[in-house]
């Protein structure tokens, strides 16, 4: 999509060196298992539930920063993580259809992107390329290194199977649904580095859990996600984290 905008001029080309693509190769590796995480967490688990740990991210935003950089917050910050934490501990303790690999997926997402705003943050220091640009230049390094172990790990004639598979359980629209994906997903993605572009990794975090409150709200509406009170007890602990954190960083 990016290469056609800059072929189009919709989007100015980068210009970038061997030092950008240097700096950019940790930010990928973490990008591409942060996203391979997530979706093994989805395959296992409910949509909701995923976004439910991964609301946890801001968490790991505070908590690596302490430990590997010295850095320091406020109190406050870190006791409105507790109530973070707390309340997506207790939406997993009773996930009606947990799973271990699906949890830890979402658990490795969290610390996989948490690493890629960080390297991201500090790789778009004065560097001449936007925030648009570098996330299309982030997903074209991803893909070249992704590509060769998702054919070692499933290859081709897995991929045919599946698609196969999918065509003949959901039909034709299955191939619009997975263009209509394809677009949203780039273009929220994109949004994202524009945003990062002018913020803290945390504050990204924060904003990101943000989102993920309407993608659970959402999701457990259209794919009609049982929910236990105690399910949305935790959520709603979650969600008032959130907001003492913002209260906290004024």
């Amino acid at each position: 999509m990016m290469l056609i905008s800059c072929a189009a001029g919709v989007v100015e080309t980068p210009k970038t060196d061997f030092d950008f693509w240097k700096t950019l190769f940790p930010v990928a590796v973490t990008h591409t298992i942060g996203h391979v995480a997530a979706t093994v967490s989805m395959s296992k688990v409910a949509v909701s539930f995923t976004h439910i740990i991964k609301s946890g991210e801001p968490a790991f935003s505070v908590l690596l920063p302490r430990f590997l950089l010295g850095e320091n917050f406020p109190t406050s910050v870190y006791l409105s993580l507790i109530t973070i934490i707390g309340g997506c501990a207790l939406s997993a303790l009773t996930e009606l259809n947990f799973n271990m690999i699906g949890f830890m997926g979402a658990m490795i997402s969290n610390l996989a992107f948490v690493f890629r705003n960080i390297f991201s943050k500090k790789g778009m220091k004065g560097k001449s390329v936007s925030g648009m640009n570098y996330y299309a230049c982030l997903s074209m390094l991803s893909l070249l290194i992704l590509t060769p172990f998702a054919i070692v790990v499933e290859g081709p004639q897995m991929w045919i199977d599946g698609w196969q598979k999918a065509l003949s359980n959901i039909g034709p629209q299955f191939v619009w649904w997975v263009a209509a994906q394809s677009v949203f997903y780039h273009l929220y993605n994109q949004v994202s580095y524009m945003s990062l572009d002018q913020i803290s990794p945390l504050t990204f975090s924060v904003g990101n859990t943000m989102k993920r409150i309407s993608v659970i709200v959402s999701s457990i509406i259209i794919f009609r996600t049982p929910v236990q009170p105690v399910n949305a007890l935790g959520a709603a602990i979650a969600i008032l984290g959130i907001f003492l954190y913002s209260k906290a960083k004024l």
